[in-house]
């Protein structure tokens, strides 16, 4: 394979920033250079460096002046819901069943499947996130169309089939043998097949029964390798309606410690309301609590308490949570991140933002060896990112004087347009997934949208 030196000015993060002037936790090349050779990073430094080591042969992606970063990374989100986003009028559980039960009920046909994991795949690379983990729905071709969309584009995603057995329609249950059965399937199908990690997804504790759970637990002791998702304390009525089903458990956060689901390889969706004594048995797990502020906001949920996780030593990550969350975009999620923060007085400075999309996301996963740094040997899964994409952002960014500041600008103002390019395992994708999705568009994809 050709080896391939993407120029740019190159920014990875070593470290979660302290501050905002704590500049050991980054690496900051104005001039910088990053060498893939084979899908991996090479080389990474000063360009004149990285080219004169490189040789003068190498083929060279010069994207001056623009950032090159690692590719963004998303721990939460729903790909049956890709077009449900902008449901109007509902909290939590009346929005579950009034458009998300619905929706999910088409993914029982293949094609349709198919259609959205490629139309989904395309939106994250548009928006430059090249990891995310996702829920597929209760059926099995939704997990076999998520997993061949990844693959087909080389990408490195986290998913799994839900498990719900009450609470849902009858289109969308399975049993507890059922949702053990064709979970052990996929996992053996899918898991460590190329970049694919299989994750273990009962929904959560009110669509799950006792003997659903209990089956869950068999599935996370027999497969400690794969990941664990479900919900946590999103809403209020939520939590009232999971405690009432487990009334034996202490707190929601006990239901999952009850049959072992918490694990450091375990991500919990949204962890709004949790007393001190749930987040520091999340804390002793070494579970993550995912952060998702712009569906928190859109279902008014409420606001995510991230200094409590910090002091009480729990783990936590950052998430757009697709189809409550109305962007794919990592950027504007982060956007939102800071003003729910904002509102309770906690501070979230532009490195630390930016720390949360790449390495810290990927410390989150545990994948921090792979994906999520720009280092000799990790994936070579970068971003390209803009600050004058759009004519406010080139207005804005003529008094820009610091790094900071740019970042700032891009995490408040940017969106896809931001995004320059999309290399996976250093190929690029953007553009090529812009031109998918305009073919699909043109040779019918829409005949797949209704049940």
């Amino acid at each position: 394979m050709t080896d391939l030196l993407i120029r740019g000015r190159v920014l990875t993060f070593v470290e979660a920033p302290k501050g905002i002037d704590d500049h050991a936790s980054y690496r900051y090349f104005e001039d910088g250079a990053v060498l893939v050779r084979n899908g991996k990073i090479a080389d990474i430094g000063e360009h004149s460096d990285v080219a004169r080591r490189a040789g003068p042969a190498v083929k060279v992606a010069d994207h001056r002046p623009n950032l090159v970063l690692p590719g963004l990374i998303d721990t939460h989100l729903h790909f049956p819901q890709t077009q449900a986003i902008a449901s109007y009028g509902a909290q939590l559980l009346e929005w579950l069943n009034t458009y998300i039960f619905v929706e999910e009920q088409k993914f029982r046909q293949p094609e349709h499947a198919q259609f959205i994991a490629g139309r989904f795949m395309d939106e994250l690379l548009s928006n430059g996130t090249t990891t995310a983990v996702a829920y597929c729905s209760v059926h099995p071709e939704s997990v076999d169309a998520y997993f061949g969309a990844a693959e087909s584009r080389g990408m490195l995603m986290i998913g799994g089939k839900v498990m719900m057995d009450r609470n849902a329609p009858d289109a969308l249950r399975d049993t507890p043998q059922l949702g053990y059965d064709e979970t052990k399937q996929l996992i053996g199908k899918w898991h460590g097949r190329g970049r694919a990690h299989y994750a273990i997804s009962p929904r959560f504790a009110i669509t799950s029964t006792p003997e659903q759970m209990e089956m869950s637990r068999a599935l996370v002791a027999e497969h400690p390798e794969c990941y664990v998702q479900t919900h946590l304390s999103e809403n209020k009525d939520e939590i009232a309606f999971a405690t009432s089903l487990y009334p034996e458990a202490k707190d929601y956060t006990d239901i999952y410690a009850r049959y072992d689901l918490l694990t450091r390889k375990t991500l919990l969706g949204h962890c709004i309301y949790l007393s001190d004594r749930e987040i520091s048995v999340l804390a002793e797990a070494g579970a993550v609590g995912t952060f998702c502020p712009t569906s928190n906001l859109f279902l008014g949920s409420g606001l995510f308490d991230r200094d409590r996780f910090d002091k009480l030593g729990a783990r936590w990550s950052v998430a757009t949570d697709v189809g409550a969350g109305t962007s794919f975009s990592m950027l504007e999620t982060m956007d939102e991140a800071y003003k729910v923060l904002h509102l309770q007085g906690q501070r979230l400075s532009p490195f630390n933002s930016f720390y949360m999309m790449t390495l810290g996301n990927a410390r989150a996963l545990d994948l921090d060896d792979r994906i999520g740094s720009l280092h000799i040997g990790a994936d070579a899964d970068i971003v390209v990112l803009d600050s004058r994409a759009k004519p406010s952002m080139e207005l804005r960014m003529r008094v820009a004087k610091t790094l900071a500041e740019e970042l700032f600008i891009l995490q408040t103002m940017g969106d896809d347009r931001s995004v320059a390019e999309t290399y996976v395992a250093g190929k690029p994708m953007k553009h090529r997934a812009s031109n998918q999705a305009a073919e699909t568009e043109a040779t019918g994809g829409r005949k797949f949208e209704t049940v």
